[in-house]
């Protein structure tokens, strides 16, 4: 009986131990895993946009390994500009970034699912790199290292057009008169042309402040000489004008667009000091047989957008004309009944705006009240 509670002892005792062991994994032998090379994975969203002779490269850092941890070191970025465009090394760097300080030290635990931080470089383009052949391209890519200086790979390929651009007008004038902001510049010209290529000026124009920039049209480059374009504004406002020349190439698959230098920024005060018309075909009737007499005026109607409306003036036997509308006269039309029999009367009309510019006035006519 001994024996057999000493075995059963032993049994549960075994049976204890193993899920002991079992649950702390002390029992689970496998294959050791290598140590981690720490290679970061290589960015994937590495997009580029150029302007004139800059190209603005941005991404995001790696947050893992290629290993699937999270990255805790990360050495300095090579900036690649190969030539071949399936390049798959970066061969000579343009530029070497240094290591991220804000990397340094990451913990281990780091949630995977974080976002990078944002990175960006702009690179100068050196004229030698530049075409006249718009089908010729620049390929960029990034190659982030570890601290032993060993990377993954190259980052996604991008490439930005190679086109010259045009130099922007350096003469921009603007003038105002009263249907808006007439801007003046010299413009150099375009080169000779191809089919696929072509180049335009784009007016850029905000109100001053915090106001987003809009684009206010578009004019083709031609000969080189004086080139001109009328914006039309609201008044009492402060705008701010731009232009650059833009080198448009028509593909199969769409147009691709690239922006020169912008020219100097010219600044507006549109004041609005311009009348409307002059009316014209001014005519007086006379009428009033049997009846008080009174004088019909009628006229053509004034073609302005900030036309408030029309100001009445009289004259009695060639004396000076003096207003007889006490308000606007919203019509191009006006009955005068203030006459008297054995007058002759002059009128003229004039047309006023909504900030009380009023215009001349028109020719007069005359007439006779019997």
């Amino acid at each position: 009986m001994r024996r057999r509670f000493s075995m059963n002892k032993w049994i549960r005792s075994a049976i204890l131990l193993g899920t002991i062991c079992g649950l702390a994994g002390c029992a689970q032998t496998g294959v050791p895993l290598p140590p981690s090379l720490e290679l970061p994975r290589p960015p994937s969203d590495l997009r580029a946009e150029r302007k004139a002779s800059s190209v603005t490269l941005t991404w995001e850092e790696p947050t893992l390994t290629t290993d699937h941890q999270s990255v805790r070191y990360l050495g300095p970025t090579q900036i690649c500009r190969p030539t071949d465009p399936k390049a798959t090394t970066c061969g000579v760097p343009v530029q070497i970034l240094p290591p991220p300080t804000t990397t340094s030290q990451r913990s281990a635990k780091k949630p995977r699912n974080k976002e990078g931080a944002p990175v960006t470089f702009t690179d100068t383009l050196p004229a030698s790199l530049l075409s006249d052949n718009p089908e010729t391209e620049i390929t960029y890519a990034v190659e982030v290292l570890n601290r032993n200086a060993r990377s993954a790979g190259l980052s996604n390929r991008v490439q930005v057009p190679a086109i010259r651009t045009l130099p922007a007008p350096a003469d921009v004038s603007a003038e105002l008169n009263d249907d808006g902001v007439l801007l003046k510049w010299t413009s150099v010209g375009a080169p000779p042309g191809k089919p696929d290529l072509q180049y335009r000026y784009r007016i850029y124009r905000r109100e001053e402040g915090p106001a987003k920039e809009v684009v206010a049209g578009e004019v083709p480059v031609d000969a080189a000489g004086p080139e001109h374009f009328l914006d039309s504004i609201e008044w009492e406002k402060t705008y701010v004008y731009r232009l650059t020349a833009v080198s448009i190439i028509t593909r199969t698959d769409g147009e691709v667009q690239v922006e020169g230098d912008d020219s100097p920024t010219v600044r507006v005060m549109a004041h609005d000091v311009f009348p409307p018309s002059v009316p014209a075909g001014l005519q007086a009737v006379y009428s009033g047989e049997g009846q008080k007499p009174f004088v019909d005026l009628i006229w053509a109607p004034v073609a302005s957008a900030d036309l408030a409306g029309y100001n009445v003036y009289r004259s009695e036997s060639g004396g000076a004309f003096v207003k007889i509308n006490s308000e606007t006269v919203k019509t191009p039309s006006y009955r005068d009944a203030n006459v008297a029999s054995g007058k002759t009367y002059a009128y003229a009309v004039s047309s006023i705006d909504v900030r009380a510019n009023e215009s001349a006035r028109s020719e007069s006519a005359t007439e006779f009240v019997p």
